[in-house]
Parts: structure tokens; C-alpha cells; sequence
């Protein structure tokens, strides 16, 4: 009943935000920039209270759920079960995405001019930076307290994994630490259902600031690209939802059901990061044991991105159409494992797939500035793809823990 409460309070925030945000667009234009700047600030309490409990509840779940296991085959044998499905999942993604760009063109029928890269300055500065040093600086943690300072999910995740194995060896001794932890989890999940309560006021602040930004016009100058994109993420969220009935049968309307608020949070606030905490609770409602979500949901959302993983090839090969660059097949594949492997390297990172479709560009010549052509619509884009990356994430938990309780 209370997700079903705040389910619809979402909705309702949603178009109250759409409504605010077009009011302003269209009659007080004079009042746009500041309108969005002030109200995106509720998107940016609800975010930064989410992420607050982030780190402690992925390192205490974590590591709970590993001692729990308390046997190194069984870690193994689902840690490589979940990278099957990952790295499988991702693959299909870029190769969709590579399919349909190359199908639809949009890049050859979008009317649209580079006319300035102010706002790709910051992501230019960013990719220079990007290199196999960067990579192991992001993936190894310096310091754990920095990790969990900076939120960095895949450094958190190495040193959980080994600190949990290390925890499961000791036996009696370390069933204090282990009970303690759980503890923790419990409680960081209760604050969960407090802040969830925010999530509507996020999505109005969120969603109104980028219909006053932008208003409704930049649909149809985009109409093409985002037609393309919308096709693809239909198609993939087939793809998955099939993939899903094969392995839950009946019980994949139960899971829906189950995620629909964090599907929709996800959505509206471009964020499937804000979403994580109320992920773990629903899903170990849904029925998952929680030594299986805790260990493979933290490694889904730094290895299984299959939203952004569409886009980041969708979105290289549509810059090099506008730009009129020509790729062969080979390139084109060549430039799929590229993806794959690079942005396994910035998990975590704000606009991470940006990113890494800067960086890839410049490796195949296409110009990286073209990152200013989709920076307006991107917004709208990353509302489509941190949704898929929910709904992504949510089945291979799920079926993951299928896979063991049959063992």
C-alpha cells in the first residue's frame, strides 16, 4: 500500500513538474535560468540524501552477504555467474545500439548545427585525463574512507569483497563484526523508507527544471535522434523482459510490480544511482536471499549498465553520421570492444557515459567536440537509459539468485 502511495506521488510530481516547468518556459521567459537553477535544487537534496547512505549500506550488505556465504566457492561461483550475465548483457546492448544507428540513421536526417561547445568544455577537460593509469587508480582504493567519502561504488566493492572473504575466514570470532554490520544494513534501510518520501518533491525539482530549460521545442528539432534512441530502448527493454519471462516465468510481473517506484525515481531524477537503496529492500521483498543482492547488485550497477551501454555506441556512430565520417564494419566492432572495455573504467563517475563517448570518439578520429551536437537532449536521453539500467540490474539479481537456489 505504501509503495503503491508513493508511486502515485511520483506520477503526480511528475506532471505538476512538466506543467510548472513549461509555464515558465513559455511565460516568463525572462525567468528560465533562474527558475531551473533554484528548483533543480529539490532533484539535488533528494539525490545527495540517497547518496549519503549509499556507501555504508553497499559495504555493510556486501560484506554481510559474503561472510554469510561463508564459502569461497559459492562467492565465486556467483560472482562468475553475474559477470556471464554482465558482460553478455552489455555486448547485446552495444550491438544493438550499433544496429539500429547504422539502420535508422538519424545522424543523416537531424537538421542540427554545431553553433558552440561551451558545454562540452567540461567534458573535454575530463576525458584528457582518461588512460589505463586512471582506469586501476578508479578500480583499486587508495584509502577506503576516501572511497566511501567519494562515493566511488567499485572501489567500495573491491575492498567489501575482500574484507568479507577475510571476515568468513575467522570463523566465530568474527561473527560480532558480522552481526554488527547486519545491523547496520537494517537500520540504513530504514532510513531508506524516510527518505523515499523526498522522492517526489526530487522528481518535480528534477523534471520542471528541464522543461524550463528547455522547453518543448527541442523535440522536434531532435525528432529524429530521439525516435532512433526511444526504438532502441523499446526494443532492448524486449530483449530483457523476454530474457526475464524465460528465466521467472509469471513471476517477472511480481518483480515489476515490485521496482515500479524505482523504476519511475530512476526516470525522473536521471538517476539510477538515487534509486539503489530502495532497489535492495524491494528486491529482497520480491523474495532474492540478501547475501545474493548484496553481493550482486553493487557489482551490477559498476559492471551492468545496459541503458548506457546502448547509448554510448548509438550515440558515437550518430556524431560521426552528422560529422559525414564513414566507419567499416570493422571499425564499427572494433569501436563495440572498445566501449565494452573502457567504460567498465568510469562506474560511478557522474555523466560517466558522456564520458567515455568523448574519449572513444577521438580514438577513431571523430571529432570529440561532436559531444556538444546531443548535450541538449541528453537530459531526456539519460531518463530512458537510467531506467533500462534499473530494470537491467533488477533481472540479473533476481535471476542470479534463481540460479543459486536451484544449486
Amino acid at each position: 500500500m505504501k509503495n503503491n502511495k508513493l508511486f502515485v506521488a511520483i506520477i503526480l510530481a511528475l506532471l505538476i513538474g512538466v506543467f510548472a516547468g513549461a509555464l515558465i518556459h513559455y511565460s516568463f521567459p525572462n525567468y528560465q535560468n533562474q527558475f531551473s537553477t533554484n528548483i533543480k535544487l529539490l532533484g539535488t537534496i533528494f539525490i545527495r540524501m540517497v547518496q549519503m547512505i549509499i556507501a555504508p549500506l553497499v559495504f555493510s550488505t556486501l560484506v554481510v552477504g559474503i561472510a554469510k556465504m561463508g564459502d569461497l566457492k559459492m562467492v565465486g561461483r556467483v560472482g562468475g555467474k553475474a559477470m556471464i550475465w554482465f558482460i553478455t548483457a552489455s555486448l547485446i546492448s552495444l550491438l544493438l545500439g550499433l544496429i539500429l544507428v547504422n539502420t535508422l540513421e538519424p545522424g543523416l536526417k537531424t537538421d542540427i548545427s554545431l553553433n558552440e561547445l561551451d558545454g562540452a568544455t567540461e567534458l573535454l577537460e575530463k576525458t584528457q585525463s582518461f588512460s589505463l593509469e586512471e582506469f586501476i587508480k578508479h578500480l583499486i582504493p587508495k584509502s577506503l574512507f576516501e572511497a566511501l567519502a567519494t562515493n566511488e561504488i567499485l572501489q567500495i566493492v573491491i575492498f567489501s569483497i575482500l574484507f568479507g572473504i577475510a571476515l568468513s575466514s575467522m570463523n566465530k570470532k568474527g561473527k560480532k563484526i558480522i552481526n554488527l554490520l547486519d545491523i547496520l544494513s537494517h537500520v540504513i534501510l530504514k532510513m531508506v523508507t524516510y527518505i523515499m518520501w523526498v522522492a517526489p518533491l526530487g522528481v518535480f525539482g528534477s523534471v520542471s527544471a528541464a522543461v524550463a530549460k528547455h522547453g518543448f521545442s527541442i523535440f522536434g528539432l531532435y525528432a529524429n535522434y530521439l525516435l532512433a534512441f526511444f526504438i532502441g530502448i523499446i526494443v532492448l527493454w524486449l530483449i530483457l523482459l523476454f530474457v526475464g519471462y524465460l528465466f521467472l516465468g509469471k513471476r517477472l510481473f511480481v518483480l515489476l510490480q515490485r521496482i515500479k517506484s524505482p523504476l519511475l525515481i530512476a526516470f525522473s531524477t536521471t538517476s539510477s544511482e538515487a534509486v539503489f537503496p530502495k532497489l535492495v529492500e524491494e528486491l529482497e521483498r520480491f523474495g532474492c536471499q540478501n547475501k545474493i543482492v548484496s553481493f550482486t547488485l553493487p557489482l551490477g550497477y559498476s559492471f551492468n549498465l545496459d541503458g548506457s551501454m546502448m547509448y554510448m555506441t548509438f550515440a558515437s556512430i550518430f556524431i560521426a553520421q552528422v560529422y559525414g565520417i564513414e566507419m567499416s564494419l570493422g571499425e564499427q566492432f572494433t569501436m563495440l570492444l572498445v566501449l565494452m572495455l573502457t567504460s567498465k573504467g568510469v562506474a560511478g563517475v557522474p555523466r560517466a557515459s558522456l564520458i567515455v563517448i568523448v574519449a572513444t570518439c577521438a580514438m577513431f578520429r571523430i571529432p570529440p567536440e561532436g559531444i556538444a551536437l546531443i548535450l541538449p537532449i541528453d537530459h531526456f536521453c539519460d531518463m530512458a537509459r537510467s531506467m533500462t539500467n534499473v530494470l537491467g540490474n533488477s533481472l540479473a539479481t533476481t535471476v542470479i539468485d534463481k540460479w543459486e537456489t536451484k544449486s
